[in-house]
């Protein structure tokens, strides 16, 4: 499928992107334990977090679209990792891509993209967090230069059951 490839488009995320993230998002807390949030956001809910993405800057959201440019076929983010000032050069990412555009390249093309938009910032590591099991989200961070640091065991509670979360760490 290289021309549903080459027809994503990946760009900074803005306010219009709002209520699509969001619908995203909550596909993700309803029926995965990919995230531990385990109650749906309303997008006014979800504000916040958007704006603490802005287009410069450590912290950055990057959208993909689809060939209309409206659709919104997944996202990536960098965020704080901890609070504290000694953590400021690192950064925790994250991908959500849509159930339906999954296996076509979407993910990497959203990591590719944020770690470019993120090379010229004062950043040494990014850290990411997979709940487990996840092979696909597993293999696209190791694709990208991830490695495998160590697996809280049981560490988040959600569907009535524990679960694991594999760390990975990636030099910026």
């Amino acid at each position: 499928m290289p021309t549903e490839r080459t027809e994503v488009q990946v760009r900074p995320g803005v306010e219009a992107d709002l209520e699509a993230l969001t619908a995203l998002y909550n596909h993700y807390v309803r029926e995965t334990p990919i995230t531990f949030d385990t109650a749906i956001f309303t997008p006014e809910e979800r504000r916040p977090w958007l704006l603490s993405h802005p287009v410069d800057g450590p912290h950055r959201l990057m959208v993909a679209t689809g060939p209309d440019s409206q659709e919104i076929l997944g996202y990536a983010t960098s965020s704080p990792f901890r609070a504290k000032p000694a953590y400021a050069t690192s950064v925790e990412t994250t991908v959500y891509v849509a159930p339906h555009a999954g296996g076509r390249g979407v993910g990497t093309l959203l990591y590719k993209a944020l770690f470019e938009a993120l090379s010229g910032e004062d950043l040494h590591r990014a850290y990411a967090g997979i709940a487990q099991p996840n092979e696909a989200s597993a293999r696209l961070h190791e694709r990208l230069g991830f490695r495998h640091v160590g697996t809280y065991r049981e560490v988040g509670r959600k569907f009535g059951r524990y679960w694991d979360v594999a760390w990975y760490e990636k030099d910026l």
